[in-house]
């Protein structure tokens, strides 16, 4: 008599790690020859994936299809889409028409009740949408004033992730060490979490943007802004553009007031590195959350610093801001959720010393020892130009001003002068108001390595 014995296979998919930070899906099977047993496998296995509350089973999809190579689309469908399908992650895409579709959707229309995440697969730029249209969103929900820069922002219980198809994709490299969509993919498919700073921008009792990564005004704010024009090259128009900055060797005059961060661990001129599970950010997020407020609001006029000069560059970083093209980032030690942000003074210089601090981003010296840079970590700080000032206080002429302040050549003159104003480089975005108060909350749980979450410390 001849006995057929069945096998089954119980096919189960896990991630791996790879290299550089990658990772990858990766399948294992196991073969059981009694089917009852095999179900109570499966049986228990999804138990144990239904306990994880971290994992999201719903998310709102945005795809920019217009970001970087323009490759939004198909990066979603090719390589994330499936993974979501494969994990049992369902998804309502919307596909943006124009500039800042995502954020006024976020802000009026999206019903956010019914989902566990939002998902922005573009650039930097794109996130930034995504980041103000939920926050936004949940203050005036909360009835807070986010005009007010003393008012202490709510927490939003939604997500935010990123799936890298910009061009430099600096926030998602900086956080999760690649900028590569299956990874991204599947770090929010298993939920992970990190915290995040964010800092509010405001000028006067007027709200301006959020930041998340880099604020830069003169050298990157003019990059960004000549680079604005020639959107048609793709992202080609950085390089043209910060070669065209870097010859052009405008310096702006004005005054930084910063007010240094105390009570903290750790300084700009580190060796360390932030990672997950930070114990400075950690140590950092209890000293603000037990005295951070009190402090805030009792600021005395005496704890400010008050720098003034000529700079070429003045750059917060509240991360590292590396990517591809610059690994070690503006400020390697700058952490991820210390609640502070690294203030970069980059004082007017020869053109070759300049080369010299950027040439320093790439490379294994201490780009901060220089005699023209300076770094401070702050928790709040505001400028003002040099013209700013002036013009407000004196009721003169154009010409009795050109006597006293110089030339107010604003368009990069082929006399050389320096031009009256640069804007501001918000990541990624262009902000034209030059007068500005920036604040550094901890704001955000950006979970870990791409995933992001809003809470307060």
């Amino acid at each position: 008599m001849l006995y057929l014995k069945m096998i089954i296979s119980v096919p189960v998919s896990y991630v791996e790690r790879g290299r550089n930070h990658r990772w990858r899906c990766a399948e294992v099977s196991f073969i059981c020859p009694d089917a009852s047993l095999c179900q109570r496998w499966v049986h228990s296995i999804l138990e144990q994936l239904a306990a994880l509350s971290c994992r999201p089973k719903h998310l709102l999809v945005y795809i920019n299809p217009h970001g970087g190579k323009k490759q939004g689309n198909r990066i979603y469908e090719q390589k994330v889409a499936p993974l979501f399908a494969q994990a049992g992650v369902t998804t309502q895409v919307i596909v943006t028409e124009y500039a800042n579709h995502a954020r006024d959707h976020l802000r009026t229309d999206a019903e956010l009740k019914q989902f566990d995440g939002v998902v922005c697969v573009g650039g930097d730029g794109m996130f930034s949408e995504i980041l103000h249209g939920l926050i936004w969103r949940m203050q005036l929900d909360s009835a807070v004033n986010p005009n007010s820069p003393e008012e202490a922002l709510q927490p939003c219980s939604l997500r935010i992730g990123i799936i890298p198809a910009g061009s430099t994709d600096c926030i998602c490299f900086a956080t999760v060490g690649t900028n590569d969509p299956v990874t991204s993919a599947l770090h929010i498919i298993v939920g992970d979490s990190q915290p995040m700073d964010v800092c509010s921008v405001h000028h006067n009792d007027s709200f301006l943007k959020y930041s998340v990564s880099l604020l830069g005004y003169g050298f990157f704010g003019d990059v960004l802004s000549d680079s604005e024009r020639k959107r048609w090259m793709g992202p080609a128009r950085y390089d043209l553009s910060g070669l065209k900055m870097f010859l052009t060797h405008h310096y702006y005059e004005g005054t930084v007031s910063y007010l240094p961060a105390k009570g903290i661990m750790g300084t700009p001129r580190d060796s360390g590195r932030c990672r997950s599970g930070c114990v400075v950010c950690e140590y950092n997020g209890e000293a603000f959350t037990q005295k951070g407020e009190k402090y805030k609001l009792d600021e005395s006029d005496d704890e400010w610093r008050t720098v003034r000069g000529k700079f070429l560059a003045i750059n917060a970083a509240s991360m590292s801001c590396a990517c591809p093209r610059t690994p070690k980032g503006l400020s390697p030690a700058a952490h991820l959720a210390d609640g502070t942000t690294d203030l970069i003074l980059v004082r007017k210089c020869s053109r070759f010393d300049f080369l010299r601090h950027l040439i320093r981003h790439t490379s294994k010296d201490d780009q901060f020892d220089l005699a023209f840079v300076e770094v401070h970590r702050v928790s709040r700080f505001r400028f003002v130009p040099r013209q700013c000032q002036s013009d407000s206080d004196l009721n003169l002429p154009e010409a009795h001003k050109r006597q006293i302040f110089g030339p107010l050549c604003r368009d990069h003159p082929a006399c050389g002068c320096s031009p009256h104003y640069s804007s501001w480089n918000c990541d990624g975005e262009v902000l034209n108001h030059t007068a500005i108060d920036v604040r550094s909350v901890s704001l955000l749980e950006l979970d870990t390595r791409s995933f992001i979450s809003v809470t307060t410390i």
